[in-house]
């Protein structure tokens, strides 16, 4: 923690603020950690309703170049962005609305329905918010600085997450309705996270004000910026690249997953959320370690260690339907070969929480971290496009197993695919 002693005024504040929406979202993402299993198991929502919802999350940033251009272009950014923080997070106040007790078959489709349309507009915020929060933290963090202190604002988050899913998951099995009363508190947490964020010192309004132009010129010329970039800069055109094929193979298991531990586990809302808080409770630990190597190595590098740590991930999870020995402790199911299974997710899920934020700006300037992550969001959407869903297919048409297969191939595919461009263009 020596790093804290030698900041500059500027970072120190960059830095409260930042804990300070690290602390708030933290709470955001462990509610959202069970949003799946709330539409599985108290809304009964059907396989599909699954693949959408994680869909979702992850589509709509193929908007992010579009999206990223038109707030480049607005005279006055940060009230755009606090806008669309209100439009986004206060629909989740209707769920208050929601029936609290059991619901008919013909209505669990009708509420599950809304809840899709509920969360399809408050992911739609993400696209923007993202690449801001790169461009104001690569704006005020030297560079030495970035990694470990973004890896701290992290462990924070993930250290809040994990107390927010644990007392969750409790109170959805005492009240599996429970969600009507936490989602909409969520929206007023949502929207103060946002003004928390838009806090840090940097003029946003000021900054490069383009005047607007058409909806198609605009988004040709993002697509002709992210052409150039890629031109350009071969080794973030292969870093992108080789995330590509880590999108598919997350992408492709995420819903299933999701189905896996419902269907065939059976896992209660305390068990799900005692494997979720686990990994997240290991994975804090290596915050620290990886925001430091994430500044001293070639972020490729990085991402091969990442990809590993989920192939290793995949490989105990099937190796859990092989062998399924439990033991039930404390109300829990521990299942022997997802110990390990969760281990490998810590590292991870530590790695990829510094590497998917960030690592795009180490190979941008300064004033060009939120058009790179910008970029990164977008390629994200596209593979989100058919991702969620085509998993639920795969697991349809092969099972379970073979989907975990294709993952991991993938996964190989995309470390090779690092390890080339190291040696052919390095940074």
């Amino acid at each position: 923690m020596n790093i804290l002693r030698n900041l500059t005024h500027q970072e120190r504040k960059t830095f409260g603020f930042h804990l300070a929406y690290s602390f708030i979202e933290g709470i955001i993402l462990g509610l959202l950690a069970l949003n799946e299993f709330v539409l599985i198991k108290s809304l009964n929502g059907t396989d599909m309703q699954i693949g959408f919802l994680f869909q979702f999350g992850s589509v709509l940033l193929l908007f992010s170049i579009l999206f990223n251009e038109w707030i480049r272009r607005s005279a006055n950014k940060a009230k755009v962005i606090r806008i669309l923080a209100w439009v986004t997070r206060l629909p989740l106040l209707l769920l208050f609305f929601f029936p609290h007790s059991s619901l008919d078959p013909k209505s669990q489709q009708v509420f599950a329905g809304i809840f899709l349309l509920i969360f399809l507009l408050f992911y739609l915020a993400n696209p923007i918010i993202y690449p801001i929060i790169n461009l104001l933290l690569k704006g005020n963090y030297k560079h030495e600085n970035f990694g470990p202190l973004y890896s701290y604002a992290t462990g924070l988050n993930k250290l809040v997450m994990l107390g927010a899913t644990f007392i969750f998951g409790i109170w959805l099995d005492a009240d599996p309705f429970a969600f009507t009363y936490a989602y909409p508190v969520m929206a007023l947490l949502g929207i103060a996270s946002v003004y928390i964020l838009l806090a840090i010192p940097y003029k946003l309004e000021n900054e490069h004000y383009i005047a607007p132009r058409g909806l198609w010129r605009t988004i040709r010329e993002s697509m002709i910026n992210m052409g150039r970039i890629f031109k350009i800069n071969k080794a973030y055109r292969d870093f992108e690249t080789g995330f590509a094929l880590y999108g598919f193979a997350w992408m492709t298991t995420v819903a299933v997953i999701t189905i896996y531990f419902d269907k065939d586990l059976h896992l209660s809302y305390t068990s799900v959320a005692f494997y979720k808080n686990a990994y997240n409770l290991l994975s804090i630990l290596f915050f620290p370690f990886f925001g430091k190597l994430i500044g001293q190595i070639d972020p490729r590098k990085f991402a091969i260690y990442t990809f590993l740590a989920l192939f290793a991930y995949f490989f105990f999870l099937v190796l859990t339907r092989a062998f399924p020995g439990y033991s039930m402790v404390a109300g829990v199911q521990v299942y022997y070969m997802l110990i390990p299974a969760y281990m490998s997710h810590a590292i991870f899920a530590a790695a990829m929480g510094i590497l998917w934020y960030i690592g795009s700006a180490y190979f941008s300037k300064n004033e060009e971290a939120a058009d790179y992550h910008a970029i990164h969001l977008t390629m994200t959407g596209v593979r989100a496009l058919y991702g969620p869903i085509l998993g639920v297919l795969f697991y349809k048409w092969f099972g379970i197993t073979w989907t975990f297969i294709f993952a991991m191939a993938a996964l190989l595919v995309a470390v090779w695919v690092m390890r080339s461009s190291m040696r052919k263009h390095p940074v």
